[in-house]
Order: structure tokens, then sequence, then C-alpha cells
């Protein structure tokens, strides 16, 4: 969601919400269920850290997956 500032002609894009899509397409991608995205820094480098669970087999408890993505 577009916030825009006062001062600023142009809208202001929020991280977090493009870590939330991203991590949307990883958990499709993974065949499982977007549980955390969340925006950090790794190396000096903005990263996406997304956690997404995995349904298990035959029954098991759902896989914890945390897949880093660069923010790019």
């Amino acid at each position: 969601m577009p916030v825009v500032a006062p001062d600023q002609a142009g809208p202001i894009v929020l991280a977090a919400s493009d870590c939330y899509a991203i991590g949307q397409q990883v958990a499709e991608q993974n065949g499982g269920t977007l549980a955390k995205a969340s925006q950090s820094t790794r190396g000096g480098q903005p990263v996406c850290v997304i956690v997404v669970l995995v349904p298990g087999k035959d029954g098991q408890r759902p896989r914890r997956s945390e897949i880093v993505v660069p923010l790019n």
C-alpha cells in the first residue's frame, strides 16, 4: 500500500509489502503456506526472510522452511 509523504511528490512503497508479495510467490512455488515475511540485511544487502510451512508427508506435521531472497 503506497504511503504519500506531505513534502514529497511521489509515493513511498514500503519494503515489507514487497517481502510479503515475494513470500507469497515463494510459498506457492514450494507448495506451502506463507507463515512470515520480513526484511533484513545480510552482508550489507537488503533481503527478504521468508518462512514457509510445507505440508508433511503421510499426515506428519508441516515442515518449517526459511528462505532468504535478495530484495531487488
